[in-house]
């Protein structure tokens, strides 16, 4: 039964009768979302019994006599033996603050490359007007908005310090999609959403190289209110990495008003506390009017009158760069686009030659290319909604709610570690790189067992990406330059010097990367059907192939993509990623031999399913069935997550009662969050787990899903999606520090990419 009030519903459940109000809408893309709920105050009921609880219910104060009514009726029709007392109700808050799908750690914000990378802590959203924004490394970042209604002034983000003369808006909610980061605002009549919007395009590279991310301040009436709104925001020279000696340079570009500012210790290809030290941070709009000077002259000029003077005071530390808008009187939803980046127009040092963003061989110039970055909003916008709508149906068709949330939180952060660049001596579009930093954990230059983890993102949305991964290492490695009989681990000790290891002494993972070239290959050749990659560099993959059958089934004492557990001998994840290289290769070149030998040292290594005689497994007492080892004849397990591609590309190299024993398995050394990588630490790797996820039965899948998700959702961390957390012990459910921010979220597309393959419009 049922009983309605003004909008909302009582619903009964046997004896238990709770309230329901009507369901909050999710975030809307702005030109959808005049008609957000506002904030209201609510009234608790609580109705008792000889002292006992029965009752909660929580109203929206409009109605509230319905809801009364509605209660009464209620309380006739329970039995007589109950005496029901209103005892008390009260007043418990002015507004209902709804986030979702969760709160995560840490909400992104301008994430397009390594060096424009801001985030806002998710334990800061509900107070949005004092949040300050933070580079991924937690350097504290400048970004204010206020709105002006009525002709009052409402601190909508981002102003820790407000004026005396300004008010707090009132937070309503928080979203995030894959491209976009929503917060909804009251101030006054109106209601005011600021989109964080930085554009993902998977095949288009002009685009995706593009420096730049979009806010959009959009203003609507409420209850049929016209007020009069203006916006403004600014930044300062935090976003250079340096306060202390900057200046600053204003122009107009086509209708746009342009800002660049610019460290006067330039450092060329150097960093500062993660930031770059060369290169210059941007800020633009198509803004009514716009002013520098200090932080109280030029807020303080918007606060008092809804404009600036259009003036440019001597800069000085601390000083801000504003732009404000009149959006008029506004009714219907009315928006102010902003543009933030940093340009680096010498992007990369590739072994001593400069190379510089993809754009730029049509957008040269910055104050240009701003321009055009703001021209071409609304189509980003488009292919933004196209991608939401893309992940969001992929995600659910492949592991429902708790996994789309996964996956839309890992978009814009894989993308935020990548730069799309070419030689700056010949601007030549048709050979580009793609550059990646292995943030947070060291910092290297295309890392490949960073490169390899992430490749399940760029199978699905474009192959042809990991080829680009691919080419710096593939170009240097031709060059013989390297003298290791062994693929490279890396372009270069710290980003964005790719300046290869002449001398031999990268971080040696011999089998690792041996194998993780192979896979890589066969994932681009699978999805796209060209063979030439393969052919012009034909050598090299026989020379590495040739690797793994003289060392890879035992493998000498050396470290793994987890190098954080130390270097092993004969490890059994590194002897399973030679078998299943081997087979790849073989797959990539028709050679059927390296397939079979592939084969053969996975039937070594596992054995058969109940007797344990593997080299690299051992029989479970829980489940009677064999399970991987951390090394041969060693009792410890490991999460062994090399045999995914071996299901991906149909290899058949393990035997398919070994997925299932393993599915069987890891929920019996489930640890509290969640299963570490392996048995005697308190840790887990999240693009592991779901790599593991991908190639296991449904209920142990749904397992890692939900760890995950409950790991991302536990408000316990304020950092940039940390592919590893505590599994375990005090610190259980916290994130690992040093692997923040990193592009590794790739890998969370495993199982959307073992389901349903490469993406058509890819």
């Amino acid at each position: 039964m049922a009983v309605s009030g003004k909008g909302s519903t009582w619903h009964e459940d046997g004896d238990y009768v709770s309230f329901a109000p009507e369901r909050v809408p999710l975030l809307k893309p702005p030109r959808a979302r005049a008609r957000e709920q506002r904030g209201t105050k609510y009234v608790v009921l609580l109705l008792f019994c000889g002292g006992s609880l029965l009752i909660t219910a929580c109203c929206f104060l409009p109605g509230f006599a319905a809801i009364l009514t509605a209660l009464y009726e209620k309380m006739v029709l329970l039995t007589q033996q109950l005496q029901l007392l209103i005892a008390s109700f009260f007043v418990i808050g002015s507004s209902a603050q709804t986030f979702s799908p969760i709160t995560p750690p840490s909400y992104p914000l301008a994430v397009k490359n390594p060096y424009l990378s801001a985030w806002l802590p998710g334990n800061q959203a509900s107070d949005l007007p004092s949040a300050q924004p933070e580079f991924w490394y937690a350097n504290k970042l400048t970004w204010a908005v206020i709105a002006r209604v009525d002709g009052t002034a409402y601190n909508l983000f981002g102003v820790p310090d407000p004026e005396s003369d300004s008010q707090s808006a009132t937070v309503v909610s928080g979203n995030f999609t894959s491209t976009h980061s929503y917060f909804t605002l009251t101030a006054g009549d109106a209601t005011i959403t600021l989109d964080f919007f930085s554009p993902v395009s998977p095949t288009n590279y002009r685009r995706q190289s593009m420096p730049f991310s979009y806010l959009t301040v959009t203003a609507s009436g409420n209850d049929g209110a016209t007020p009069s709104v203006q916006v403004y925001s600014d930044i300062d020279d935090t976003w250079t990495g340096q306060s202390e000696s900057t200046t600053f340079t204003q122009q107009t570009a086509g209708d746009t008003t342009v800002y660049q500012i610019r460290n006067d210790n330039q450092v060329p290809y150097g960093e500062l506390n993660e930031m770059a030290q060369w290169g210059y941070s941007v800020w633009g709009a198509r803004a009514d009017s716009h002013q520098t000077g200090s932080p109280s002259t030029v807020r303080g000029q918007f606060i008092s009158s809804g404009t600036l003077t259009n003036s440019t005071e001597a800069w000085s530390t601390g000083a801000v760069a504003g732009l404000a808008f009149d959006l008029g009187t506004v009714s219907s939803a009315t928006s102010a686009v902003y543009a933030i980046g940093y340009i680096r127009e010498l992007a990369i040092n590739y072994r001593g030659d400069p190379w510089t963003p993809y754009y730029r061989a049509y957008n040269p110039n910055w104050a240009g290319a701003l321009n055009h970055f703001i021209d071409v909003h609304d189509d980003s916008v488009t292919e933004s909604e196209s991608i939401d709508a893309q992940v969001q149906s992929i995600g659910e068709a492949s592991g429902g709610s708790n996994y789309t949330a996964i996956l839309e939180l890992s978009v814009r952060q894989i993308y935020g570690g990548i730069d799309i660049v070419i030689d700056n001596s010949t601007l030549d579009t048709t050979k580009p790189f793609a550059t990646i930093k292995e943030i947070s954990s060291n910092g290297n230059a295309n890392t490949v067992d960073i490169i390899f983890p992430t490749f399940p993102f760029f199978y699905m949305f474009n192959p042809e990406f990991i080829k680009l991964l691919l080419d710096p290492m593939m170009t240097y490695l031709a060059t013989d330059a390297y003298p290791q009989p062994y693929v490279i681990h890396d372009m270069g000790a710290h980003y964005p010097n790719l300046t290869g290891h002449d001398d031999g002494l990268d971080e040696a993972m011999p089998i690792e990367q041996c194998g993780n070239l192979q896979v890589l290959a066969l994932a681009y050749q699978k999805a796209t059907g060209d063979t030439s990659y393969t052919e012009q560099y034909a050598d090299l993959f026989k020379k590495y192939a040739d690797y793994l059958v003289d060392n890879g089934l035992y493998p000498v004492n050396q470290l793994s993509a987890n190098d954080g557990i130390g270097a092993f001998t004969n490890m059994t994840n590194l002897g399973v990623k030679a078998a299943v290289g081997l087979a790849a290769y073989g797959e990539l070149t028709s050679q059927s031999n390296y397939t079979d030998l592939g084969r053969s040292f996975a039937d070594q290594i596992y054995g058969t399913n109940t007797n344990g005689d593997g080299l690299g497994t051992e029989i479970s007492d829980s489940t009677n069935a064999s399970f991987f080892t951390l090394t041969y004849q060693d009792p410890t397990y490991f999460m062994v997550f090399n045999n995914y591609p071996d299901r991906l590309f149909n290899l058949s190299v393990f035997p398919d009662e070994s997925y299932t024993a393993l599915s069987d398995f890891y929920p019996t050394v489930r640890q509290p969050a969640g299963v570490a990588l392996e048995g005697a630490i308190q840790w887990a790797k999240t693009d592991w787990q779901i790599w593991v996820a991908a190639v296991s039965e449904a209920d142990t899948q749904t397992m890692f899903v939900d760890d995950l998700y409950a790991y991302i959702a536990n408000g316990k961390n304020t950092a940039p999606f940390a592919d590893r957390y505590f599994s375990d012990g005090d610190d259980v459910g916290t994130a690992g520090e040093n692997f923040r921010a990193r592009p590794t979220l790739g890998g969370h597309f495993a199982i959307a990419a073992l389901k349903q393959g490469v993406l058509a419009s890819s």
